[in-house]
């Protein structure tokens, strides 16, 4: 920790590191100031009541960053841009064309999938809107708007969206750390004083309330002590350099290692499985109140069913698990390492090149991916299992949810500085 804050201080001193950190502080700031301007005639205490009272508007409203609690015109967040990226990725596993664009194509590959995925998030968003803005007629936050209307303010939350998807890529280019985490980490934090002063008001009220909050602040630390040292934790695979005669000098033959890591993915599965978890009661919301008595029943049995915590319990969990597959895969290609480390003669001792260092590096991953993958799952699922035996509060859940966010988050930031520190010095 002493040797962060040296590099922290190094960092302020750095002219150019100053001001990457400066322009992310500042991007935040003006998010957070987007996400006080609301849409019109709102019901602010209707409102205040179903995050309240709602454990999927709650996790909506972590996911927009908090642009839900004053459904502000960035009440969407960066969530469409997510969700496109997910479909973008399912189908760059899918079509082989999309995958040499990512893993043989570079930095331009990279690029051109980025920008379908700010393509498709544009429609993405406004049927987000158009159903969300539904939904919360349906609980009378909002009063009923005409088509013109609701078209209307549908345009206004896409645009604010994407106002959102471009400060996030402005902070990932021309700040420090990634964008899109940074705004879901500034809305979460931006929540904390008013959670606090919500449970010291219910603690005073509440003296009983006091073993149970010191179990969940000693269960809290426990957390953040076990998600760093997951996140840090690698698995280092050796790695020699073949020697190379030239005249009379003998080069290479030094020994290094690839460092792979529990849990390559970070924060991002949390995030997908929550998107996933999310769209199927934002669509089926507004459907239960329609005319037609059939869709209309199908939809209310669609939203009870994600609405039933054990179903949504197991589901959070698998989805956190395939997704912590589903994006090493995307990230880490063995093949493609493999040709890497046979071009620069270096090879794995034991193993022979080519194809069986593919096998080799493809096994090592599948294994400590599979003891990230069920960490995560279990640490995502452990707040609700808390819930259970607790009071039934839905800000157990929902507070820990932000807390994986928020460590994941933090931890990536901090070897970010590190990396433009180390960069400066050298």
């Amino acid at each position: 920790m002493q040797n962060f804050f040296e590099k922290f201080m190094i960092a302020l001193k750095d002219s150019v590191l100053r001001k990457r950190i400066g322009f992310t502080v500042g991007i935040l700031v003006l998010f957070r100031v987007l996400a006080t301007i609301p849409v019109p005639s709102v019901d602010t205490t209707a409102l205040a009541n179903l995050l309240s009272s709602s454990q999927f508007f709650s996790i909506f409203n972590i996911f927009s960053g908090g642009g839900l609690s004053n459904l502000s015109i960035v009440m969407l967040g960066v969530g469409p841009f997510i969700t496109a990226s997910i479909v973008i990725q399912l189908l760059t596993m899918m079509f082989p064309k999309w995958k040499a664009l990512m893993h043989e194509e570079g930095e331009a590959g990279r690029m051109k999938l980025s920008q379908y995925s700010r393509l498709l998030a544009v429609p993405l968003s406004f049927i987000s809107a158009i159903g969300f803005m539904m939904l919360l007629q349906s609980q009378n936050v909002l009063p009923q708007l005409g088509f013109n209307s609701l078209a209307y303010n549908a345009v206004i939350i896409t645009a604010g969206s994407m106002l959102l998807m471009w400060l996030g890529e402005l902070i990932s280019e021309f700040g420090i750390g990634n964008g899109v985490s940074l705004i879901i980490f500034a809305g979460i934090v931006s929540s904390l004083p008013t959670n606090i002063i919500q449970s010291y008001t219910k603690l005073s009220g509440n003296p009983s309330l006091l073993p149970v909050y010191l179990a969940l602040l000693i269960v809290s630390v426990v957390v953040v002590a076990a998600v760093v040292y997951i996140t840090e934790a690698e698995r280092s695979v050796p790695v020699t350099y073949a020697k190379q005669v030239r005249g009379n000098k003998v080069y290479g033959g030094a020994s290094t290692y690839l460092p792979l890591r529990l849990n390559q993915a970070g924060v991002i599965p949390i995030i997908f499985a929550l998107s996933i978890l999310i769209l199927p009661q934002m669509v089926a919301g507004p459907l239960s109140k329609v005319a037609n008595t059939t869709i209309a029943s199908l939809a209310t049995s669609i939203f009870n069913f994600f609405s039933n915590q054990l179903v949504y319990g197991v589901m959070y969990f698998v989805l956190v698990v395939a997704f912590t597959y589903f994006y090493t895969a995307v990230t880490f290609d063995p093949k493609m390492i493999s040709e890497n480390l046979q071009r620069s003669g270096a090879f794995i001792p034991g193993i022979r090149p080519g194809e069986h260092t593919q096998n080799h590096l493809a096994n090592i991953v599948t294994r400590i991916t599979l003891v990230g993958a069920l960490f995560l799952g279990i640490i995502a699922v452990l707040p609700l299992i808390i819930q259970a035996f607790s009071s039934g509060d839905q800000s157990i859940a929902i507070g820990g949810t932000a807390l994986l966010i928020v460590v994941s988050v933090v931890i990536d930031l901090l070897k970010k500085i590190e990396a433009q520190v180390a960069m400066r010095e050298y």
